[in-house]
């Protein structure tokens, strides 16, 4: 693969140059106070930021922020984003209050070299994320006027066929920040050759979202062991009782039939913990699998089966997780994703935690983040890389 890096942009200068970066800072924030509740993806595109403006670029940042339907929405602002990341950066960042209008002009425009703009959420517009390609074009070229080069560091927006992704970099200079190629470059390494034993760790709630990658995993890993709320349809093919939990019944016969295919390599839970009510405070035990309750519903998987889990990671040399244990922002069934992703901590392989809920539970657990190989920004997008698919964003950086 040939993609042109931020540092040969840096050696080619871009003191006093507008640099567009197309960042993926798609925070989560709390209902009710608006305050950011995990800024993992904002410190994710610091290294680049940071050499930007180190170099006396005006640089331009770019992103979305959850799903508004092509028009404002006071709720996807990006404005608390502007506030946490000037705090990051240790300097004022300038807040644009439309994403291609007057404020945006303007707002770039007054920017003086090493200065920081952040403009409003893309997917405030629709030609950001519409099919049609030239409404699609119409909106790059508005965003484009702003940029003398662009720069991709959106891991986590790059399988997205979007303006800002796809149709920016064909009307600009253009190379992959310090974020995306790290990305790209951890993510090869679980695809190319793999050092063996390979173990992945697949959660999550449904079968149906993971079954493309568990298809294109199957052939190359050693073991593969599966948790969450989609281990029940597993179970369910085994002809288990699973009671009320998480079930996909179109599902079972397919994962029956990779049971029969897997040969082995994929481990189930064998106990789980069960509650009388999907809430925080419901009543709870552990219970072997074969005998679960028809009235109650799994939410983690039990310590047997962490300790079982734990046991198969520690022989491994890679390890690539994707997807919680159990529903680990509630109290009572966060064991499971802790003791699974400690046992990781605890092993000597090359380890990738892959974006989406299991990056943001190694945040919220308070697990130290240093302790894992690399935390990927970008879930869909990692899943996307790992089955083999063309990622718009990185084809649009290579051409």
């Amino acid at each position: 693969m040939s993609i042109r890096t931020l540092d040969d942009l840096l050696a080619e200068g871009v003191s006093g140059r507008r640099v567009l970066v197309r960042a993926d800072l798609n925070v989560p924030l709390d209902k009710q106070t608006g305050d950011i509740t995990d800024d993992g993806r904002i410190r994710a595109v610091l290294p680049t930021l940071g050499a930007l403006v180190e170099a006396g670029a005006k640089v331009v940042v770019c992103s979305h922020l959850g799903r508004p339907k092509g028009a404002p929405a006071p709720q996807f602002s990006l404005r608390p984003v502007a506030g946490r990341l000037g705090e990051l950066l240790g300097a004022p960042v300038h807040f644009a209050t439309d994403t291609v209008g007057d404020s945006a002009r303007s707002t770039v425009a007054g920017l003086a070299d090493g200065q920081v703009a952040l403009l409003e959420n893309l997917r405030f517009n629709a030609g950001e994320t519409s099919k049609d390609d030239a409404e699609r074009g119409a909106f790059a070229d508005q965003l484009v006027a702003f940029g003398d080069a662009y720069v991709d560091d959106a891991f986590g927006a790059v399988h997205r066929k979007h303006a800002s992704v796809y149709d920016v970099p064909a009307r600009l200079p253009h190379v992959a920040g310090r974020l995306v190629l790290r990305e790209v470059e951890v993510l090869s390494r679980l695809t190319s050759d793999p050092e063996r034993p390979y173990v992945v760790v697949l959660g999550g709630s449904k079968v149906s979202d993971k079954l493309a990658v568990i298809e294109a995993l199957l052939p190359t890993v050693d073991r593969l062991l599966i948790g969450g709320g989609m281990c029940f349809t597993f179970l369910k093919a085994q002809g288990l009782e699973v009671g009320t939990s998480l079930l996909e019944k179109d599902m079972v016969e397919t994962c029956g039939n990779l049971l029969e295919r897997a040969a082995g390599k994929i481990l189930l839970p064998v106990d789980v913990v069960v509650a009388d009510a999907f809430a925080p405070d419901a009543a709870h035990d552990t219970v072997r699998v074969d005998g679960i309750p028809s009235h109650r519903l799994g939410l983690d998987i039990g310590p047997e089966t962490v300790a079982g889990f734990a046991a198969a990671l520690s022989q491994a040399k890679t390890i690539f997780w994707n997807g919680p244990m159990g529903v680990f922002e509630m109290a009572a069934f966060a064991n499971g994703t802790r003791g699974v992703a400690e046992a990781i901590t605890k092993t000597d392989a090359f380890t990738v935690v892959g974006g989406g809920d299991s990056a943001a539970a190694v945040r919220a657990l308070g697990l130290d983040e240093s302790s894992f190989g690399h935390i990927s920004t970008g879930g869909g997008a990692s899943l996307e890389y790992l089955e083999g698919k063309t990622l718009p964003g990185i084809a649009a950086l290579e051409n």
